[in-house]
């Protein structure tokens, strides 16, 4: 469609087309697959942007990107004159960023008459979107797709990774040649599921026709994800075991059956914790339809549902709850001030999200220093707005730069933006963990990750060592890629770039400035409870200060397996807290004395305050709240 718009003289002089996508993963497949058909080399005509990489150029026309990039050019251009179209796809997806733009675009277009704003989705609710944009024009066009078999289980599976290996095995020994994608909900299912198919055809022999299996998750490493595009050789056929990222935003060829257990990771957000937590939840009829789509994409194909009619009809959820409505909005709200926007209750949200997660977003930011009392944007909180990271992490990196120990933060706060820098493969786990070990740094995971990452440099970067101390290559070239990109941030702000040399106790310090509301306390042997709301959580077996057991730590987050587990943690000094964030932490005067801190109470410690909450300044809040 891009192109169509390009040929057909769409964009005035000078202008560009965007186009957004829900992932980085798409946003690049379809700016290379573009580039390709037009005969043009990538980040000329047409280019991409996702966080911490811009492969464009002044000659750039086509541009695609992730909707959160789009958010921030609205940061700095209210008009989005350098655009002629606006193409939002995958709009179903109901990504955060995605309904805000909704919002955002639908006033710009009307302040901007010259601007065409397109949605674009294969299964949405056109006629509520039609009505949200004034009633604008719909246009049904039919894709090129084959019939697609759909098949039932009679009874509800019990375990559906085993039903998914099964699946594969009787496509792969019983159907004609066609390759197989199956959908599992993560990184741990989807190795899993490869080993195991693996086993099973090891254990038939030669008997077997060859399977290539490939995995596709988000953590992967890009080279990796990029062999899902392979054709199989010939006489074998291939396997993709993916996550819900190739339900829309990957269009692999080949592919004839579908195998759908009808489950993925959500994520979902607990204001009265403060906690995301990825959930494993039934898919929706529409993720439901959209995966059996992908089996009739070239060929007439087959997909495998892996639950039972009725509860396809009775049970799944006709679409999937926006993420608006279940997550964490503090990077939006403070985006939404920065842009200028005060009244978020009266934010013209397609869906709205529920009014608590919002006080808790706008409460965190004030604690944080982001918003002052009446809700309005700090300067502290303008500079947090003005880098692409979340908040807690934007003021520890500002928060380095008064600590004298801002090259260590770029550094560590680069190392945390990157998925995964350890791997542990299933026949050299206890290798691996020694490996590991070896950088493990006594004051915890951010510190033993700023080792690894100088430990890397030291050795001239190399892939080599990489490979024989069981790290990420392509991790740490994109952690070295986001820390380039950080410090040209900082110089063109003027903040000074300095090192702390061996005062690695600064260091620590900022971490507990942005992350204080994730400050816990030992509890018990080996349990810890947190200074907010003494919920039980757990050091993680990966850590560096797993069975060492300090008295008072910060994490960087919490994941949710066979216990609550914090994940990236550091050891601190409990009175830090106080001094980093004295709106949210006091001296403990007259309290127990093996607690010498406490979480303000505000309506305790200043019942007189006009600015005790913040959020008292949004309109109508009183009334949502009651």
């Amino acid at each position: 469609m891009t192109q169509y718009l390009y040929q057909h003289g769409f964009l005035a002089a000078g202008k560009k087309v965007a186009c957004t996508q829900p992932r980085r993963i798409a946003a690049r497949a379809v700016a290379k697959r573009v580039s390709e058909e037009m005969g043009v080399r990538l980040g000329q005509e047409v280019g991409y942007s996702i966080r911490f990489e811009d492969c464009t150029s002044s000659r750039t026309r086509i541009k695609y990107m992730t909707d959160g990039m789009l958010i921030r050019e609205i940061l700095l251009d209210r008009t989005l004159n350098q655009y002629s179209v606006i193409i939002l796809d995958e709009a179903h997806e109901r990504t955060v960023h995605t309904d805000v733009l909704f919002s955002l675009l639908k006033k710009i277009a009307l302040t901007n008459p010259d601007l065409k704003l397109i949605i674009t989705s294969a299964t949405l609710d056109a006629t509520k979107y039609a009505g949200y944009f004034n009633d604008c024009r719909i246009f049904r066009i039919p894709g090129r797709s084959f019939p697609v078999q759909i098949y039932f289980t009679k009874e509800p599976e019990t375990d559906y990774l085993e039903a998914s290996i099964l699946s594969v095995m009787q496509i792969h020994l019983t159907e004609p040649p066609g390759d197989v994608l199956v959908f599992l909900t993560g990184q741990e299912e989807i190795e899993s599921c490869a080993h195991m198919l693996a086993k099973r055809l090891e254990s038939l022999g030669s008997d077997a026709p060859p399977l290539i299996v490939h995995q596709v998750y988000s953590a992967l490493p890009t080279e990796k994800q990029n062999e899902i595009f392979l054709p199989a050789p010939s006489g074998s056929r291939k396997c993709v075991i993916a996550t819900n990222i190739a339900e829309a935003s990957l269009t692999i060829d080949g592919i004839l059956y579908v195998v759908d257990p009808g489950f993925a990771k959500i994520k979902m957000y607990n204001p009265k914790l403060g906690m995301d937590s990825l959930v494993v939840a039934p898919i929706s009829r529409a993720s439901a339809d959209q995966r059996a789509g992908r089996a009739g994409r070239t060929a007439p194909g087959k997909c495998y549902r892996l639950y039972t009619e009725a509860s396809y009809k009775n049970e799944m959820l006709s679409v999937t709850v926006p993420e608006i409505q279940r997550t964490n909005l503090a990077h939006t709200v403070l985006t939404l001030k920065a842009i200028g926007i005060n009244d978020l209750l009266g934010f013209d949200f397609m869906d709205p999200p529920p009014a608590q997660t919002l006080v808790s977003a706008l409460e965190s930011l004030y604690a944080l220093g982001a918003l002052d009392g009446h809700g309005y944007l700090t300067p502290l909180g303008r500079k947090m707005a003005e880098l692409p990271l979340e908040p807690p992490l934007a003021k520890m990196l500002l928060a380095s730069v008064d600590l004298v120990c801002s090259e260590e933060m770029i550094t560590i706060v680069a190392m945390l933006s990157v998925q995964g820098v350890f791997y542990r493969p299933r026949d050299k786990q206890v290798l691996a963990d020694q490996k590991r070990a070896r950088f493990s740094h006594s004051e915890g995971d951010h510190l033993t990750l700023l080792t690894v990452f100088e430990a890397w440099r030291a050795n001239n970067s190399s892939a080599v060592w990489c490979h024989d101390n069981f790290i990420h290559y392509r991790s740490m070239k994109r952690a070295l890629d986001i820390r380039s990109q950080l410090i040209e941030m900082l110089q063109k702000t003027k903040l000074p770039i300095i090192s702390c040399r061996n005062e690695l106790g600064r260091v620590r310090k900022a971490i507990a400035s942005g992350f204080f509301g994730h400050a816990s306390k030992r509890d018990g042997k080996d349990g810890y409870k947190t200074l907010t709301d003494s919920h039980v959580v757990y050091i993680h077996p990966s850590s560096a200060l797993f069975n060492k057991n300090p008295e008072y730590v910060v994490y960087h987050e919490l994941v949710m397996t066979s216990k609550e587990y914090m994940r990236e943690v550091s050891t601190i000094d409990p009175k830090w807290l106080v001094e980093v964030a004295p709106n949210f932490y006091k001296l403990n005067e007259g309290g127990k004395k093996n607690e010498p801190i406490r979480p303000i109470d505000y309506k305790k410690d200043n019942p007189h305050a006009n600015d005790w909450k913040l959020t008292r300044r949004i309109r109508n809040l009183d009334q949502l709240m009651k």
